[in-house]
């Protein structure tokens, strides 16, 4: 079994991005790993290459700001660098820069991909999620947060990345058995690689035991604030960011979002940023009055595992 990593990235220091942390996170399970690193503002290509690992192949891009409608072009850079993995990789485990896997997540994660790499009816692996908000200590609660997506997927060029970079779908478009990896060529010829014909289908999937945890939305409220007006601007027309973000200096955390504290171990690549905190959270979780739609649908989802109009990019296998 042969594992390649990917994925891209852009200003990272000037948005604080732990990317390196989440390169780092994957990388012992990874056999080689392609960085799609954007022309940025700032340094962050000699970031990407202190990293200084010969598993790591890194692709200067030049992003296409005009691709607003649906931030797609966060998913044509993660297809970029999915594009540049060999065929003789058999699954690629997609990271964004923002999250991070624990080490203690890669025994089961590893043990996933070999169990079902010759299962033809598995096109991926899905994680959980932990979201943290505006501090390391809690994370996000409420239903804006997905709890679950795609980041292990076969090598198989006719998967794409999906809207805003979030998930995976297979396209419409029939794939040459050339560009498969050699295990996938004989699901080719049974008509495997044209599942996708017509439409772009959700990918069926296989969960892991193990969690993605998501640093988005905890970071220095200054950088933040920086990071709202460039991500809006890959969905919105620039009178709609300046409408929407406003002109603070600084994000505000504090407000209604749901949170809880979080009481586990975060991932060991990320400890020296936390201890680097250079901000105090002021958010007051327990003040936060919920609605009754997201009381009702929490209470279902604590006895049932049930989430009432879940968003789901996949189709879970049994």
């Amino acid at each position: 079994m042969k594992v390649a990593g990917f994925t891209f990235i852009r200003n990272a220091l000037l948005y604080d991005y732990p990317v390196v942390e989440a390169i780092t996170s994957i990388l012992p399970v990874c056999d080689y790993f392609v960085v799609a690193v954007g022309k940025s503002d700032d340094e962050t290509l000699d970031l990407v290459r202190g990293i200084a690992d010969p598993k790591i192949h890194i692709l200067e891009t030049v992003w296409d700001d005009s691709l607003r409608e649906g931030g797609r072009v966060l998913a044509e850079e993660t297809n970029k660098a999915f594009d540049a993995i060999p065929a003789e990789y058999d699954w690629c485990f997609y990271i964004q820069a923002d999250e991070c896997v624990h080490e203690k997540d890669l025994p089961a994660i590893r043990a996933g991909m070999e169990r079902w790499l010759n299962d033809p009816a598995t096109d991926g692996l899905l994680f959980h999620y932990r979201h943290f908000y505006g501090s390391y200590d809690y994370v996000g609660v409420s239903r804006r947060w997905y709890r679950r997506e795609v980041r292990i997927i076969r090598n198989n060029k006719q998967i794409r990345s999906y809207r805003d970079a979030q998930g995976f779908r297979l396209s419409p478009a029939f794939l040459s058995p050339a560009l498969l990896s050699p295990g996938l060529k004989a699901w080719a010829k049974k008509g495997w690689a044209k599942k996708g014909a017509g439409k772009a289908e959700k990918l069926h999937v296989r969960q892991l035991d193990a969690h993605i945890h998501h640093y988005g939305w905890v970071k220095h409220p200054a950088a933040q604030q920086r990071k709202q007006v460039v991500f809006n601007r890959l969905w919105l027309p620039d009178e709609k960011v300046r409408e929407l973000v406003g002109d603070a200096e600084v994000y505000n955390y504090a407000g209604t979002e749901p949170l809880e504290r979080y009481d586990s171990t975060h991932p060991a690549v990320m400890l020296p940023r936390i201890r680097a905190v250079n901000w105090k959270f002021e958010g007051n979780p327990e003040a936060v009055r919920w609605s009754w739609k997201d009381r009702l649908s929490r209470t279902l989802e604590a006895y049932t595992g049930w989430r009432p109009g879940e968003y789901k990019n996949y189709v879970l296998l049994e």
